[in-house]
């Protein structure tokens, strides 16, 4: 073997592993744009229910990490039977890069960006999720309070939802009153008119 032809094969050894390398790079970075951004929200795997109409685009996308308050009462015109009653949630909302940017506490179920704008809304419906956690929710948002992100907001869905069920004790005659607060966690998507953003 000439020292060039020496050469061109030690650098076809060095150069494999570096190709190799540099193709799981770009394997491992199918998940990602050229610029590190994530890719676009899909909502494709939801069930229909839960899916936002056509003529709507993701404004904002949060994961609400917080509790939930239940509290055992006695069961709507049901004489002697009780059940743990929602009463409202308190969870810290943070983007995909996990910086705080708002808060979910309710009643009423109350959306609110760190800039102070904030939403209230109506559940239009909801959908089962993994046993063990609360169900998937779409939410028709009313107008914003106060000038910000909330601003044009139209539906709220509530999806990849972990916990926040209510508690597995007994809720009877003898805990009637008594509250429980359980953990919880959601990622809420935030809808506006395509024409708004």
């Amino acid at each position: 073997m000439t020292p060039l032809q020496a050469r061109a094969t030690t650098m076809t050894k060095l150069a494999i592993p570096l190709m190799s390398a540099a193709l799981l790079g770009a394997c491992a970075m199918s998940g990602a744009s050229r610029d590190g951004a994530m890719p676009m929200y899909s909502q494709s795997g939801l069930p229909a229910a839960v899916q936002v109409p056509d003529g709507h685009k993701v404004s904002m996308e949060t994961v609400g990490v917080g509790k939930i308050t239940y509290e055992c009462r006695g069961k709507k015109d049901m004489a002697g039977q009780y059940e743990w009653a929602f009463v409202g949630p308190d969870a810290t909302l943070m983007d995909r890069k996990q910086q705080m940017v708002g808060k979910y506490y309710g009643p009423p179920a109350t959306w609110e960006s760190r800039d102070g704008s904030k939403i209230t809304g109506t559940q239009l419906a909801v959908a089962p999720a993994s046993p063990g956690s609360i169900p998937l929710q779409l939410v028709k948002a009313n107008p914003a309070m106060g000038m910000g992100a909330m601003q044009g907001v139209s539906h709220i869905q509530r999806v990849a939802t972990k916990g926040g069920v209510a508690p597995a004790s007994a809720c009877d005659a003898s805990s009637l009153g008594q509250k429980q607060v359980v953990d919880y966690q959601a990622d809420y998507i935030f809808w506006t008119p395509v024409a708004m953003r």
